[in-house]
């Protein structure tokens, strides 16, 4: 009998362990694993936040696609251009078919610069590299004003960035003795800082504490790059630099295909993380429609819920492996500080008190996530 086909689509994080797992767990003779992804590199994104107010250097960010796969891994450097699901099939980019009996759907997210009205033109983000290396520079040349950091759309990926980087940019600005001539305006679309309540509490204790003025139920609309001024429902905004998180949607294969909404989230099972209706197809990560945050470590608990239940199907047992929406993160508050968000689908976060002790431990993660999450080490 022939190894069944495995074909996973996308290759961060999510798709990235999910690979190793499988092929590690699965003998050659009941499974052939593919890795298809449109980057030959690998990014630590959550990296690029620090790489803006220079903190990392881009060259830790990175590494190629295939030294962080098991050898069994099959690694195709290709985009997804469209899914046939009733014919089990992907078309790629260079016109290349792949059928496949199992697929893992982890093609991520993409950013909707377009969607705002000047926001290309007008504002600056370190939601890509190239994103943190331009606004890299704006800092340094940045000789006081009004600096806003602000969210162009929700749901978008790694909610606690803009938080952070905020934070960052108060010890940047006070760092290069720019603070007392900088005012910093946070603004946020809902009448919060934050989605969940009790993060969004901390988080404005810290904000008021530094000086931070935040304007709640905020649109972004537009941005007049010639003026310098955003546009929001409920008001306009003058400033000197804007930091726009831009708006997110599903990936352009997604899109494509008509197997998502109308942004491109994949409606998918939130315990099974099957994609709804159609057997034998998992999404995770970014992709999915599940109203949980859109983050790393919500692919890195999904990947192993999805590789249980593949290994599971395919040696006739029963799956039983299920989502409960863990996710777990780091909140970095500036200062040496930072606190930990550890929560699940019945169980909000309760943030302990910042100390420096998360700090640090946030600072081990960023160097040592090449060594244990991709690899399926932790």
């Amino acid at each position: 009998m022939s190894p069944c086909r495995i074909l996973i689509v996308g290759g961060g994080v999510g798709g990235t362990l999910v690979a190793n797992l499988l092929a590690r767990r699965l003998k050659p003779e009941e499974a052939q694993v593919t890795l298809l992804s449109q980057d030959a590199e690998h990014h630590y994104q959550p990296g690029w936040l620090y790489v803006a107010v220079d903190d990392m250097e881009e060259t830790d960010l990175r590494r190629p696609e295939k030294a962080l796969l098991e050898q069994e891994v099959f690694f195709i450097h290709d985009a997804a251009e469209r899914f046939d699901l009733e014919r089990r099939r992907v078309w790629t980019r260079s016109g290349e078919v792949l059928p496949y009996d199992w697929l893992v759907i982890a093609t991520g997210s993409q950013l909707d610069l377009e969607r705002i009205p000047g926001l290309q033109e007008g504002a600056h983000h370190f939601y890509s590299l190239v994103g943190a290396r331009n606004l890299q520079y704006a800092l340094r040349a940045f000789r006081g004003g009004r600096v806003v950091i602000g969210i162009g759309g929700m749901p978008f990926k790694c909610p606690v960035a803009p938080l952070e980087f905020t934070f960052l940019l108060d010890v940047y600005l006070r760092r290069r003795g720019l603070r007392g001539q900088t005012e910093l305006v946070y603004t946020f679309p809902i009448g919060r800082c934050f989605p969940i309540e009790s993060v969004a509490e901390l988080a404005q204790r810290h904000l008021d504490e530094r000086g931070i003025r935040t304007e709640l139920f905020f649109d972004i609309e537009g941005i007049d790059p010639e003026r310098r001024v955003i546009f929001g429902m409920s008001g306009d905004l003058a400033y000197d630099l804007a930091v726009i998180i831009p708006p997110h949607r599903g990936a352009e294969a997604v899109l494509r295909s008509g197997i998502g909404d109308d942004e491109g989230w994949i409606p998918t099972d939130r315990y099974t993380l099957q994609l709804e209706g159609v057997e034998g197809v998992w999404v995770i990560g970014d992709a999915t429609n599940i109203p949980i945050s859109k983050a790393g470590s919500t692919a890195h608990y999904q990947a192993r819920v999805v590789a249980d239940r593949i290994v599971a199907q395919i040696r006739g047992q029963e799956p039983t492996a299920r989502y409960d929406g863990h996710v777990q993160c780091f909140l970095e508050l500036g200062d040496g500080k930072a606190t930990l968000l550890d929560f699940d689908y019945e169980h909000p976060p309760e943030p302990p008190r910042p100390t420096r002790f998360y700090h640090l431990a946030k600072k081990l993660f960023n160097r040592a996530y090449w060594y244990l999450i991709p690899t399926g080490r932790v």
